[in-house]
C-alpha cells in the first residue's frame, strides 16, 4: 500500500500543478475543517474526495482504503466515548443525558446522548482532516513537499529528519514483509504460542536489519561527499490552471460562508 500511495503522487493527473498551490489550498481546508460545523466538515471530505478520486485519478480502491483505515481507529475509541457508568444512587443526575443501558450490580453502564454527539463531532472532524492530508500524500511527491517547506522558510534540519524518516519507513515495511513472509512459509503463526514466538522474532530482526540500514545509509552519504545538507533537485515543469484555481476559492469562500452562516443560526438558537 505504501509503494503504491508513493507511485501515486508522481503519476496522478495533478501532477502539473505547482505544489505550493496543491498545499495552499488543502492547507486551508484544513484550517477550515478543524474550526467548522459538522455539515461544513462534511462537505469538504466530499469535496476532497471529489478532488483525489476524481481530479487526480487516484483509485477509488486505494483511497477507501484509507478512509477505511482511518474510521476503524475511529471505532475503537467510540466505546471510550459512548458508554459512561455512574452509581445507582445517582442514576437521577443522568436521566437527560441517558439513551440506554443495564445494571452491573450497583453500578450502572449506560450509552450517553453527550458522548454520541461527540463522536459524531470527532468524527466528522477527523474524516474532513485526513481527507484534505490524503490529497497531499497521494498528489504531492515528498520531494517537492520538503522542497516547498524549505522554499517558505521551514528549518533544513527538519526537512532532512522527514526525509530520513520517510525513507526509512519503507526500509521497516518491506523488511517486516519479507520477515513475515518467511516466518509463515515455515509455519510460525500457526497457532497462538508460535504466532507470539514468531513475532518477537520478527521485531528483533526488525530492529537488528533497520539499524544495519541505518549505517549502510550513513556510509553512502559519507562516499558520496555529504556535507550536512541533503539536496533535492527537481526539473519537473508545473503548468498552472485556471479552472482549477478558479474552482478552489470559489469553493473556500463558498464554505466560509456556510460556515457564518452555522455559527449565525447558533447564536440565533441561544
Amino acid at each position: 500500500m505504501t509503494i503504491q500511495i508513493d507511485s501515486l503522487a508522481y503519476t496522478n493527473r495533478l501532477r502539473s500543478l505547482p505544489p505550493g498551490h496543491k498545499l495552499s489550498f488543502a492547507g486551508l481546508l484544513l484550517i477550515i475543517s478543524a474550526v467548522s460545523h459538522p455539515l461544513v466538515q462534511i462537505l469538504i471530505a466530499a469535496w476532497m474526495s471529489i478532488w483525489t478520486v476524481g481530479y487526480a485519478g487516484i483509485p477509488a480502491k486505494t483511497y477507501f482504503k484509507l478512509v477505511y483505515a482511518a474510521i476503524f481507529f475511529w471505532l475503537t475509541s467510540l466505546p471510550a466515548l459512548v458508554i459512561n457508568g455512574t452509581d445507582l444512587a445517582h442514576l437521577s443526575l443522568i436521566e437527560n443525558d441517558l439513551i440506554g443501558g443495564l445494571n452491573i450490580g450497583s453500578y450502572y453502564l449506560y450509552i450517553s446522548h453527550h458522548g454520541v454527539i461527540q463522536a459524531g463531532a470527532i468524527f466528522t472532524r477527523a474524516i474532513a482532516s485526513l481527507s484534505c492530508l490524503y490529497f497531499i500524500m497521494l498528489t504531492v511527491p515528498f520531494s517537492e513537499l520538503l522542497q516547498t517547506l524549505r522554499n517558505i522558510g521551514c528549518p533544513v534540519l527538519i526537512t532532512e529528519i522527514l526525509l530520513l524518516m520517510y525513507r526509512f519507513i519503507f526500509v521497516l515495511l518491506n523488511t517486516a514483509n519479507e520477515i513475515w513472509i518467511a516466518q509463515k512459509v515455515r509455519g510460525g503463526y500457526r497457532n497462538f504460542s508460535t504466532s507470539m514466538k514468531s513475532l518477537a522474532l520478527l521485531i528483533g530482526q526488525l530492529l537488528k536489519r533497520t539499524l544495519e540500514n541505518y549505517r549502510q545509509v550513513l556510509l553512502s552519504l559519507k562516499s558520496r561527499g555529504f556535507t550536512g545538507e541533503l539536496q533535492v533537485w527537481n526539473s519537473y515543469r508545473y503548468r498552472q490552471s485556471s479552472r482549477y484555481s478558479i474552482e478552489a476559492i470559489t469553493g473556500i469562500i463558498f464554505l466560509i460562508a456556510l460556515e457564518w452562516v452555522e455559527n449565525g443560526r447558533i447564536f440565533t438558537r441561544v
